[in-house]
């Protein structure tokens, strides 16, 4: 990722961090939206599900400009779902969601350029996280 992609993600990510709990909602709403079957991958109560979503969030934004030093954790995340059984073809719908929810949060500062921006950010972490599981299964 450029800087320049990497300042468009956190500083967009900045202006939703405020009302986490709303983006939460509606990035959950959306993911079972667009697939159902994943709603039982999940607690019956998603409170914590939430927190934790915009809590890896805040991290991978963050560790955008030290991509080494949150690469374990990354990976960690990945070899967690594999035990949490998340198909590869999960993470397409789990980014296609997050980017809805941003664009629905963000509203017309969501400009192509920082679509692309989280574009690129999601699937860099994506793939990590997919390599990982996939060693898992091995």
């Amino acid at each position: 990722m450029t800087p320049d992609q990497i300042a468009l993600v956190q500083d967009s990510f900045s202006r939703i961090s405020a009302d986490t709990s709303a983006a939460g909602d509606r990035f959950y709403a959306r993911l079972f939206a667009l697939a159902p079957e994943t709603r039982e991958l999940f607690p019956g109560d998603m409170s914590s599900q939430k927190m934790k979503l915009i809590q890896m969030l805040a991290i991978a934004v963050n560790g955008l400009t030290s991509l080494p030093q949150i690469l374990p954790a990354v990976q960690a995340l990945g070899l967690r779902h594999a035990v949490y059984e998340v198909q590869e073809a999960h993470y397409a719908i789990v980014g296609e969601a997050l980017l809805e929810t941003l664009a629905d949060e963000l509203g017309d500062s969501f400009t192509e350029e920082t679509r692309a921006a989280w574009a690129e950010a999601y699937a860099l972490l994506a793939g990590v996280m997919i390599e990982a599981q996939r060693g898992a299964l091995r």
